[in-house]
């Protein structure tokens, strides 16, 4: 009995020091396993990067909380297991799930705050029992770092889409969301931004929400091309000074000089967003009495510049049956005009099928009057990033263009082999100078006929970086007034900033894949009674078998 009794105290001790060693291995050794099969909660390594990088805490509230479908409930589920992660790694990150609306009576001043903070509350409805509910929904978080903060947007905005698409799609996004926000409140600006100006480009207030979201992460500035005609040098050495250089819908040509500015720039290195309208065509000039204008090739003067980098953008208008609406005034009642929308095919909705980080899982794209991309043969690699769509087709210009069109009939017949075109591209690799073997507008005892590794994007519009304004005020990049649809304009062009600035690979995590399988509804409607047998019934038989076995083998062990 004594050599039983130490036995058992050896054993004892033998766990409790084994217990021991390891609680205290593992304060020098940290490791978690992700047992899911498409690696969800396995942070990339740049994700890693930016994590370690955070000295001081870094709080983030969420306000997905409160009482909302079992499709919100998942996304509230993935969104706390990534923040646990990002916690996990490294504590200064400091989390926690808000209700903002604690307080039934605050209702109205809560969401009045959160539409001024640019975080825009979701009404949603809610079944119960058979009794259908409406409830306010705030799919938000902000992160604050010091005195820096910035918004995250937990819920992707997919036109068309069911509610479980938009959860699945919006939890594919959540690491780069929450990884971008960290970037943006915890690391020092350091990449310039010029915007070009000088040649009839975009005004800023029509461009002021791009730029406003542009400031939290980079330096932008205007720069003006009019000192080129006095000043060449100066004004390239000035450029170079900039990462990036945005060109927003020119409508004046270029001169050569210029141009030489413009090439030397993308020669050293200098990345460009081009947004460029190859023929002139405008909206606003539609509303007039007659709803017709003239769409006519406009000239800018670089056609050769672009086809030294690769590519033609030909004066054709796009005409796609996947488009975007617009509402036309049809009659009045009373005092009130009556308004009926309709699609304008002139208005590609561009739904981006590419898997590229860029636009990956994006949702769909706003043009207006766009053009098709032409790819030429040469050394540079050539990535088509948005295309309109299988059911579209090209109209040569001159062409008078009316609202009537809307009344139009077509066929599938008449867009076969014609659709698919490009309208977003991007090239990378050693820019060729256009002024190569060419006699230079300006002399430059640097010139360069080759340039080192670059990057350059090139969208045929020059309205997708355009934001609409209400009494003088910018409205967000992509909102529709008139319709109040909200397109993925915005997100694409940050992408697109992003990328050609990004060196550690940040946008890279956009590439990430999650499988979440969606629950079939129709099958668990029709299986209704055979699930719940299985979830509820089949338990409780088990139990009381288990209480029935229990009872009969005590009775029998007791009853001797």
């Amino acid at each position: 009995m004594k050599v039983a009794k130490k036995t058992a105290v050896k054993q004892i001790g033998s766990i409790l020091v084994v217990l021991v060693v390891l609680n205290l291995l593992s304060h020098f050794f940290f490791k978690r396993f992700d047992l899911t099969q498409d690696q969800r909660y396995t942070l990339s390594e740049t994700t890693m990067r930016i994590i370690e990088e955070v000295d001081s805490p870094l709080y983030i509230d969420v306000y997905l909380e409160g009482n909302f479908p079992p499709e919100f409930k998942r996304l509230q589920n993935e969104t706390k297991q990534l923040l646990e992660e990002f916690s996990a790694y490294n504590s200064n990150i400091v989390f926690q799930f808000k209700n903002p609306i604690e307080k039934e009576s605050m209702r109205v001043e809560v969401m009045k705050e959160f539409y001024e903070r640019g975080m825009q509350p979701l009404s949603i409805t809610v079944e119960d029992k058979g009794k259908q509910s409406q409830e306010v929904v705030f799919p938000w978080a902000q992160a604050t770092y010091g005195d820096k903060f910035t918004k995250v947007s937990l819920l992707k905005n997919l036109m068309g889409a069911s509610t479980e698409e938009k959860v699945i799609s919006s939890v594919q996004h959540l690491e780069f969301g929450f990884a971008e926000a960290i970037t943006k409140i915890s690391k020092e600006k350091q990449k310039k931004i010029a915007v070009i100006k000088g040649n009839g480009e975009l005004i800023e207030p029509l461009i002021a929400d791009f730029l406003t979201t542009v400031k939290e992460s980079y330096y932008i500035g205007p720069f003006t091309l009019d000192s080129v005609a006095n000043q060449p040098g100066p004004s390239l050495a000035a450029l170079k000074k900039y990462d990036l250089a945005i060109i927003a819908k020119p409508t004046e040509a270029f001169t050569e000089a210029e141009k030489q500015v413009l090439d030397q720039f993308i020669m050293n290195g200098g990345k460009t967003l081009w947004l460029m309208d190859a023929v002139a065509a405008d909206m606003d000039s539609l509303y007039n009495e007659t709803g017709t204008i003239l769409a006519y090739p406009r000239d800018l003067n670089l056609t050769d510049l672009f086809f030294k980098y690769g590519i033609r953008m030909n004066p054709l208008l796009i005409k796609d049956e996947y488009a975007t609406p617009i509402k036309i005034a049809t009659g009045s009642q009373g005092s009130e005009t009556q308004l009926q929308q309709y699609n304008w095919k002139y208005a590609p909705f561009i739904y981006p099928t590419s898997t590229h980080p860029i636009v990956k899982n994006m949702e769909g794209i706003k043009f207006e009057f766009t053009s098709p991309i032409e790819l030429l043969t040469n050394d540079l690699k050539k990535t088509v990033l948005l295309s309109s769509s299988e059911y579209s087709k090209t109209i040569g210009t001159p062409t008078p263009i009316s609202l009537a069109s809307i009344s139009e009939e077509t066929t599938p017949e008449e867009y076969a082999g014609k659709g698919l075109l490009p309208v977003a591209v991007m090239m990378e690799g050693k820019f060729k100078s256009a002024y190569q073997n060419r006699v230079l507008p300006f002399a430059d005892s640097q010139f360069k006929a080759v340039g080192k590794d670059n990057k350059m994007i090139v969208i045929a519009d020059g309205d997708v970086i355009k934001n609409q304004l209400d009494k003088g005020m910018p409205l967000e990049l992509g909102f529709d007034k008139w319709t109040n649809q909200l397109y993925g304009n915005k997100e694409f062009l940050l992408n697109c900033v992003n990328y050609l600035l990004d060196d550690n690979g940040l946008i890279n995590i956009r590439s990430k894949d999650v499988d979440l399988p969606l629950l079939n509804k129709e099958a668990v409607y029709a299986n209704y009674t055979k699930a719940q047998l299985i979830t509820v019934g089949i338990p409780l038989i088990i139990l009381a078998l288990f209480g029935f076995l229990f009872t009969y083998l005590r009775k029998k062990r007791y009853s001797r």
